[in-house]
């Protein structure tokens, strides 16, 4: 019996010489594996083989290149807001991750009267003591919402928390050196603004324009609040660094390409130039806590424009345009969004002609 019953291995772990034959499987997948890894080599490897061989072969007109005045300016302004701006970048971010850890949002509620029009003005003039970038403050504001203040409310601290927290405003007085009268017009034009929002709101918004935000009334159940600090941190930080370096380029670029014939035909008008670096804010994406540093470098425009530059930036951008329709619906993000770029246009020529 012993010799009809088959006790020979499988040919896939058939012994020979005490060596283990590869499976057929195991071997296609390591040929798989070898193929994936040298292609992903070959497209890694090979704009770097690219890059190499351009600068061997135009190695001195490159470098003749970069030593040309506009290319030497365009380092200087861009290294300049970005050193400038990151140690702010940095600051803010920490800050807006501890109070996103830390501090639970009915905190908020505690100090807001429960009249909606007197609610306004309290969490407008909130975003001065409770520092955060705009990243941060469309879900500080959906948390809000949702532990029951009023839409109105939550806006306006939407809008004024990133505009005149105080490290925003340290920055802009280190970007304005000698000149206060730009910080006090920037805290007094994005309040101006964020509470007519809010009031506006009140006055015509709509229950169906607005996607009220869904989740967990707290903290996350059981979870690790330095852990919670980390991932807020790293996210703020990386996320707003990278429009940081963004905003630098363009801003440099802005300032080396465009003619001086075309900034004049903008800079010597008021009425052309607010809009012009409103919606240049709105391209851009700044961080609040940065932008100060870009609104300084742009040197061809008035005062009064660079202020518009700086209000609209932290309340209408690119990016707080996604967030707010992702989290509040489109409909609601587009007419908000909108309202809030003319009011805060607006808000910064009346405070511009008289301060500035």
């Amino acid at each position: 019996m012993d010799s009809d019953v088959d006790t020979a291995p499988p040919p896939s772990v058939r012994r020979d010489g005490g060596r283990a034959l590869p499976r057929r499987g195991d071997a296609a997948d390591r040929t798989r594996t070898a193929v994936r890894i040298t292609s992903l080599a070959l497209i890694a490897g090979l704009p770097v083989a690219l890059l190499g061989a351009v600068a061997f072969a135009l190695g001195p007109e490159l470098t003749a290149g970069l030593d040309r005045p506009a290319v030497a300016a365009w380092r200087t302004v861009f290294t300049a807001i970005v050193i400038q701006g990151v140690p702010f970048l940095l600051l803010g971010t920490l800050v807006s991750a501890a109070i996103s850890a830390f501090v639970p949002a009915w905190v908020f509620t505690r100090v807001l009267p429960r009249n909606p029009a007197l609610a306004v003005p309290v969490a407008g003039a909130a975003g001065a003591v409770l520092p955060g970038c705009e990243c941060a403050s469309v879900p500080v504001a959906s948390s809000l919402m949702r532990r029951g203040v009023t839409p109105a409310a939550a806006l306006a601290f939407l809008l004024s928390a990133p505009a005149i927290n105080p490290i925003v405003l340290m920055a802009t007085y280190v970007a304005f050196p000698g000149d206060p009268w730009m910080v006090a017009a920037r805290l007094l034009a994005s309040l101006l603004t964020s509470v007519a929002m809010g009031w506006l709101w009140i006055r015509l918004g709509r229950e169906e324009w607005l996607r009220l935000p869904k989740g967990p009334a707290g903290h996350t159940p059981g979870a690790n609040r330095l852990e919670e600090f980390r991932l807020s941190l790293q996210h703020d930080f990386l996320h707003a660094g990278g429009f940081l370096v963004v905003g630098a380029a363009a801003a440099a670029t802005f300032n080396v390409a465009v003619p001086h014939s075309v900034l004049r035909l903008f800079s010597d008008s008021l009425w052309l130039s607010l809009p012009a670096l409103g919606l240049l804010a709105v391209v851009l994406a700044v961080c609040s806590e940065a932008d100060a540093f870009v609104a300084a470098s742009l040197t061809g425009f008035s005062p009064t424009a660079r202020l518009a530059f700086m209000v609209v930036g932290p309340m209408v951008d690119l990016k707080l345009i996604a967030l707010q329709s992702g989290t509040f619906g489109r409909a609601f993000a587009l007419r908000f969004s909108a309202a809030t770029w003319v009011m805060a246009v607006l808000s910064s020529g009346l405070v511009g002609w008289w301060l500035l």
